[in-house]
């Protein structure tokens, strides 16, 4: 019987242990303590998994959190779900993948599996991560023990598409590993899995994944670029188009996050290793990654048009978070519009209801509220995130006499706005 450690438990590995302890003894392992105890007091903050749900796995499954290396020693079926970043210069940060494979090397024993999640580009298991597992547990690969490769399809903040309604690609080090990986897997999934026919394959077909949405993404927000300046709105225009069966709808925006900001970044490095330079993935990056200066040079231009001196200007920016609904900040793209207004005032607010005050001023030295001050006026509001509850808000209540307004995502009406990508 499989007893399953999951190393890593945020917005992927916990769903994903969660889903786990319903059909075998699961443990999560991470060396945050204080998001150790927050799960064993029943509670995720990251909303990825119910509280409920969660609750119902510790009492009734007997899933359990720790931090503690010993307390996974006993399993054989370990799971790695860490993050995959990038540094200051765009460039793949493998540390948090190097450590936790230092770490299932010091348990892992003869007979064991070990399946990677955390998206990287073709040849990081088995070239990196697995030498090392190999060096920390003097076992041999392939032999005393084994790897797959699944990469996570977590779509923070998706409430439709959960970890047990995701089909999920899986791999093995042999074909006999590959099939008892792919059984495990299919064994809690709802749409089962596909089977690809080695681990460089899995990876590989992950971090496509999240390049062809960012090059797709690029182009619609070039096309916004292109209609603005024409006077055009872009969205009429792609609802338009959309009435066509086979156009992929897919709206202008920021993208951050840790996965469509991040992971071509990954492929980008490997591929000019073998002397191919991915010009159209290189420059997808370059134009999405300039979209929030874009959005607050737009934001300043309309108020030029109106008159309002943007030296000193009150402004108020809905939303911090990467994407709706959801309170992940990772790689947030709002900084770039606060950054870009700040060269011409300093009287900015920054109101989002589900960010964590205390990670944002850590990881981003901004201050922003959790609750709304009704009794402001300001001269720019710029809608960035679309929120559920900022449908709720009055936006006449917020204006001044002579003010503007730009929506970021289409979520607002019409009628009320100055401008939107």
């Amino acid at each position: 019987m499989k007893k399953i450690a999951v190393i890593g438990l945020g917005y992927v590995g916990l769903p994903l242990a969660r889903l786990f302890s319903t059909k075998y003894k699961t443990i999560g392992f991470d060396l945050n303590k204080a998001r150790v105890d927050e799960l064993m007091s029943g509670i995720d903050s990251t909303m990825e998994v119910d509280n409920t749900l969660l609750q119902e796995a510790i009492t009734k499954y007997g899933f359990k959190c720790t931090t503690l290396l010993e307390d996974i020693k006993e399993c054989n079926f370990y799971v790695v779900a860490v993050p995959t970043p990038t540094d200051e210069f765009n460039n793949p940060n493998l540390q948090p993948l190097i450590k936790a494979s230092e770490s299932v090397g010091k348990v892992i024993s003869k007979g064991d599996i070990v399946v990677y999640e955390s998206t990287v580009y073709p040849g990081v298991t088995e070239e990196e991560c697995l030498p090392i597992v190999e060096k920390f547990s003097n076992l041999k690969f392939n032999e005393d023990f084994f790897a797959g490769y699944s990469p996570e399809r977590i779509n923070p903040g998706d409430k439709e598409h959960t970890v047990e309604k995701i089909r999920k690609v899986t791999s093995g080090s042999t074909p006999e590993v590959a099939t008892i990986v792919d059984e495990v897997y299919n064994s809690v999934l709802i749409n089962g899995t596909h089977k690809a026919s080695s681990i460089k394959v899995a990876e590989a077909s992950k971090i496509i994944e999240n390049s062809q949405r960012d090059v797709n993404i690029a182009f619609v927000n070039e096309l916004a670029k292109i209609f603005n300046a024409m006077n055009i709105d872009t969205f009429e225009v792609l609802e338009a188009a959309a009435s066509k069966w086979n156009f992929i709808n897919i709206k202008p925006g920021l993208v951050g996050g840790h996965c469509i900001g991040v992971d071509p970044y990954y492929l980008i490095q490997k591929a000019q290793v073998y002397g191919v330079l991915p010009r159209i993935m290189t420059n997808a990056r370059r134009l999405n990654d300039n979209m929030g200066e874009y959005v607050a040079n737009q934001t300043i231009k309309l108020m030029n048009k109106k008159g309002i001196l943007v030296k000193g200007a009150k402004v108020l920016i809905l939303g911090f978070t990467f994407k709706e609904d959801c309170p992940d900040i990772r790689n947030t793209k709002i900084i770039d519009i606060y950054h870009t207004l700040q060269q011409y005032t300093n009287d900015i607010t920054i109101f989002d209801p589900l960010a964590n005050k205390e990670e944002v001023e850590k990881e981003y030295a901004v201050g922003i509220r959790n609750n709304m001050d009704n009794n402001e006026r300001y001269d720019a509001i710029i809608l960035a995130v679309a929120h559920k509850e900022f449908a709720n808000i009055n936006f006449t209540s917020l204006r001044k006499e002579n003010s503007v307004i730009y929506d970021v995502k289409g979520f607002l009406d019409k009628k009320i706005i100055d401008g939107r990508l």
